[in-house]
């Protein structure tokens, strides 16, 4: 069982204007990350746009990252759907050679009540050769995962390695926290509610903003771990209002446009996805501009 405490970044799959998969520019942002301190890489999340990747293209790049990772960090692949079966079919036909996890995401849309959304995880539990991390996310699915069907799960299944919690709900993830079976990982799903959520007792996060601003993201949440609150409140602080703009008009439209801006990436983005709003860059722009990010 791998530790997946720290710093994961949710990471962006890049495109180029005729929207295919840029894998030089992939290339690049894995050296960045790596470098920037990220503790493991989560390929086709939702910030990398997985439901608009084909099964071969999947594949490729779950590939891909693993082969330019080297090793050098844990790389959990993100495998979910609304159908069971599917899940399943895509779990059994994993090369799982270099992976080190999977995340699944809550179903969406069909909004299973709570027996179906345990019966979903029990049998992905009892199908996967890797540990498992729970995805809540219900401002995406439309399904809340409550905290006594996560906790029902994590006692029941060990595979079950711990929940990226991203319902904004501070009470049910407290109470998650307060009634884990030892070694159930909680991280935060939400980048401006890292350094709350770790001063309960999460362990670390699966971050967006890191994309972009990963050794500043690594500071806060490694003094986090070591429980030094003032040196994780300053890069809380400095990058509370750009996490803000990241999630303005929708994600991951913003972290895009700031890695554009970065020179690192072009912004484009799959359909149904489009390009944020002059608004919304306009402020980002000028927040950069306060983090010393001038136009390239």
């Amino acid at each position: 069982m791998h530790d997946f405490k720290g710093l994961g970044i949710a990471i962006i799959t890049p495109f180029g204007p005729e929207g295919n998969i840029d894998y030089p520019a992939l290339r690049r942002l894995i050296e960045f990350w790596i470098e920037g301190g990220a503790d493991y890489l989560v390929v086709m999340g939702t910030t990398g746009e997985s439901v608009t990747l084909d099964s071969e293209e999947r594949d490729d790049l779950l590939r891909f990252v693993v082969a330019e990772v080297r090793g050098r960090v844990p790389v959990v692949a993100g495998i979910g759907g609304n159908n069971t079966r599917q899940v399943l079919r895509a779990l059994e036909n994993l090369d799982t050679r270099g992976v080190a996890g999977i995340l699944s995401v809550v179903p969406y849309y069909n909004k299973p009540n709570q027996e179906g959304l345990y019966q979903h995880f029990a049998h992905i539990a009892q199908a996967t050769p890797l540990p498992l991390l729970l995805y809540n996310v219900p401002a995406r699915t439309g399904s809340n995962m409550t905290a006594e069907t996560t906790l029902r799960l994590a006692h029941q299944f060990p595979v079950v390695a711990g929940i990226k919690e991203a319902s904004g709900n501070l009470d049910q993830i407290t109470h998650i926290l307060r009634d884990r079976p030892k070694n159930f990982l909680v991280l935060s799903g939400d980048d401006n509610l890292t350094l709350p959520m770790m001063a309960a007792g999460a362990d670390g996060v699966i971050s967006v903003v890191a994309n972009a601003f990963p050794a500043d993201y690594s500071v806060l949440v490694r003094a986090m771990l070591r429980g030094d609150l003032e040196s994780a409140r300053l890069p809380h602080l400095k990058l509370f209002r750009l996490v803000q703009l990241l999630f303005a008009d929708g994600s991951p439209g913003g972290i895009k446009y700031v890695l554009s801006r970065m020179g690192l990436v072009q912004p484009a983005l799959r359909l149904p996805l489009w390009e944020i709003s002059d608004g919304v860059k306009q402020q980002l722009d000028r927040e950069l501009n306060n983090l010393g990010l001038g136009k390239n």
